[in-house]
């Protein structure tokens, strides 16, 4: 097959067009600044060349959108918005023109549309919008802002013969050097990696190598349409996480932060407490209903998985 991903040189770029190129596949990237053969260059918001890529493909996966890994001003928030909202009509736009359109367009998306919540997961057919939680801060309903607006332009655009599918993905773990499970086992190497403001809130995430497994299952199955959540059945309290990710390293103590220590560490670090803050239950509740099985479905094994592949490598 022939698959192109538009915004593909990030961390899940890349693990994605490393495992289906490896598979066979024919794989193009579209990038504002290309420098492999296999590389197109995009800006992410006008027409050009590059949807000739588009036509006569057979999955397109949008995965363009700024890092959230930074500090949410309100410029960044704006780009944030921005670079998602119209890279999803551009693509929408290059479908609808192709001659050939692609019979599968999977549009990244993510969990954080769900509300902040401990009581109960967030699965696609009972899960809570969020943006109106009261105990949360103001400016994060403006990310949930982002995700609605992210989904609305897959939704609304005009193609008719191209089954569109929105990935409510969690944290996607590689080994990959920046990517958040780098950061994150970072922090518990140098001593850090202890409960933030108590811990009880909910961490989404989901293996590298399963990631990729929901979205082959994705392009195989003709019959799923719309949002479906990528995270792993196993989401669990930070404490928990980073407990495990701890022993997965062999690190035996990790500091507790209080949450205004999570502030400075943030503003250093130039990102937001959101990332580490915010409680993401959420479940696959479609994939498993679709028969989907994880290879990785507990966090202590994945962890582990993770950090003999790094050690592999080094």
């Amino acid at each position: 097959m022939k698959i192109v991903i538009p915004g593909g040189t990030g961390q899940v770029g890349t693990v994605l067009k490393r495992a289906l190129t490896a598979a066979g596949h024919d794989v193009a990237v579209l990038t504002r600044r290309p420098r492999r053969r296999d590389e197109v260059h995009w800006d992410g918001a006008t027409l050009g060349q590059w949807a000739g890529e588009i036509d006569g493909s057979d999955v397109v996966v949008n995965l363009a959108g700024r890092s959230v890994n930074c500090r949410y001003t309100p410029a960044n928030l704006r780009e944030m918005m921005d670079s998602r909202v119209h890279s999803a009509r551009v693509v929408g736009e290059a479908i609808a023109a192709a001659a050939r359109p692609p019979r599968l367009w999977l549009q990244m998306s993510t969990a954080t549309v769900y509300a902040h919540r401990y009581d109960a997961p967030n699965d696609e057919a009972t899960g809570v919008i969020g943006g109106t939680e009261p105990d949360a801060p103001g400016y994060w309903a403006y990310s949930v802002d982002i995700a609605k607006a992210w989904e609305r332009e897959q939704e609304v655009a005009d193609t008719p013969d191209t089954r569109k599918v929105a990935l409510r993905a969690a944290m996607v773990m590689s080994p990959d050097r920046g990517g958040v499970f780098d950061v994150l086992l970072r922090l518990a190497r140098l001593g850090l990696g202890g409960p933030v403001a108590g811990g009880a809130q909910y961490v989404s995430w989901i293996h590298d190598q399963d990631f990729v497994r929901a979205v082959e299952f994705l392009i195989a199955r003709d019959d799923i349409t719309g949002p479906v959540n990528l995270a792993a059945p196993g989401p669990l309290p930070h404490r928990d996480f980073m407990r495990a990710l701890r022993a997965a390293w062999g690190v035996p103590v990790g500091l507790p932060a209080t949450r205004w220590m999570a502030e400075v560490g943030a503003f250093v670090l130039r990102s937001d407490t959101e990332l580490l803050l915010k409680s993401r239950r959420v479940v696959p509740g479609r994939l498993l209903d679709a028969g989907f099985t994880f290879d990785r479905p507990d966090w202590p094994a994945a962890a582990d998985d993770l950090v003999r592949r790094l050690r592999g490598r080094g």
